[in-house]
């Protein structure tokens, strides 16, 4: 499948775009096609990454948040971020397993679990949670700081998730495999 909307390279690009390609080279070691696309928008671009920049300060580790990108990118159906988020989440210690059960929306630790069961639920309810949702994740030992970041981070997710799915943008991560279907 083509890219819908084109990826900026790197080598022509100027001004604004070619020094955010440049912080995004000097911390990744790449520009991945994701945030070529971005740049279709400099301003895009350098929103998402004083976005992703601000959420670094959160209290939730770097393992949660790759099991949200992960079960925010399955709920919305975006191969790009499974396919980053599980090379990724591999990186942040995360096993296949764990990857596996992310996407699905699940976690062994109830805590995560919870998490990725909310933040599935503000995708499903476009936000619109029913209490007994926040509640449960309460119950589960998560804090109003937790909730509130689970959601920037679903926010986050969506963005990327959206962009990708609109701009069919090209993968350049090893491909997730779709889940197994759960036999009944």
């Amino acid at each position: 499948m083509n890219a819908r909307i084109p990826a900026i390279d790197p080598v022509t690009a100027a001004g604004q775009t070619a020094q955010l390609f440049g912080a995004v080279k000097a911390k990744l070691g790449l520009v991945p096609n994701l945030m070529r696309t971005f740049a279709q928008s400099p301003a895009v671009l350098q929103a998402y990454l004083g976005f992703g920049a601000a959420l670094d300060a959160t209290s939730l580790p770097g393992r949660l948040r790759e099991q949200l990108a992960l079960a925010v990118g399955e709920a919305n159906g975006c191969d790009y971020c499974l396919s980053a988020h599980s090379l990724l989440g591999g990186r942040a210690g995360l096993t296949p397993g764990d990857i596996e059960a992310a996407r699905r929306g699940g976690a062994a630790d109830p805590k995560e679990a919870a998490l990725l069961k909310f933040a599935r639920a503000v995708v499903e309810t476009r936000g619109q949670v029913s209490d007994e949702a926040l509640a449960a994740v309460r119950a589960a030992g998560a804090n109003d700081a937790e909730i509130i970041e689970t959601v920037a981070f679903t926010a986050l997710n969506i963005l990327t998730n959206y962009t990708n799915n609109v701009a069919r943008t090209t993968i350049d991560f090893p491909r997730a495999k779709p889940l197994a279907v759960a036999v009944a």
